[in-house]
């Protein structure tokens, strides 16, 4: 991710304001990184097939198939952040009985493997998709984001923006409008 330094910022603010291009996410997908995964009866780790995030992003989880052989279990996922670091994290349960999308919170480079528990049944399906929670690039102590811009327009509602001055997968910003390929910015005070 490119960050621009801001040499013309003023009242003594200097290079303490960046301009961080975060890309040009795609519009989110529940089969984005792996399709559908049908249920074995035990756990499954996948390793084959996977479509690394287009940008460092949160990832998603959703159940489907047969309803009832939906269990509130939790996929593990395992890949990198966008300093090429191993992260891991337990996505939250799925509702039991109920097809749906659970969403992570780190931001995900790339997807190694995911884990998938056994579900209730056989007709249960896991898929691993994205979010459109965005990774920021950057450490933050704290939430130092001025403004985002969505394919050049500055967004009128403030982001969401997830801070970690340790780890680098968990900043994150989800802006107001749906990623849909348009390029996405953000300013930030480098604090």
């Amino acid at each position: 991710m490119p960050i621009i330094e801001n040499p013309a910022s003023t009242d003594g603010a200097g290079t303490r304001i960046k301009s961080i291009s975060l890309g040009s996410p795609a519009v989110p997908s529940a089969t984005a990184i792996h399709a559908a995964v049908t249920d074995t009866g035990v756990e499954q780790t996948v390793s084959t097939a996977i479509t690394d995030p287009d940008v460092p992003r949160a990832v998603t989880a959703t159940a489907g198939g047969t309803g009832a052989d939906i269990k509130a279990i939790q996929v593990i996922v395992n890949g990198t952040d966008a300093s090429g670091a191993v992260i891991a994290e337990t996505l939250p349960a799925f509702t039991v009985n109920t097809g749906g999308s659970v969403t992570g919170s780190k931001a995900f480079a790339t997807v190694t493997n995911y884990v998938i528990p056994p579900h209730d049944g056989t007709g249960a399906t896991t898929a691993l998709g994205s979010a459109d929670k965005i990774g920021i690039g950057v450490h933050l102590g704290r939430n130092t984001v001025i403004a985002a811009y969505f394919a050049g327009a500055k967004e009128g509602t403030a982001p969401t923006v997830a801070v970690s001055a340790s780890a680098l997968s968990s900043n994150t910003v989800d802006l107001n409008s749906a990623s849909d390929g348009s390029e996405i910015i953000v300013d930030l005070y480098n604090s």
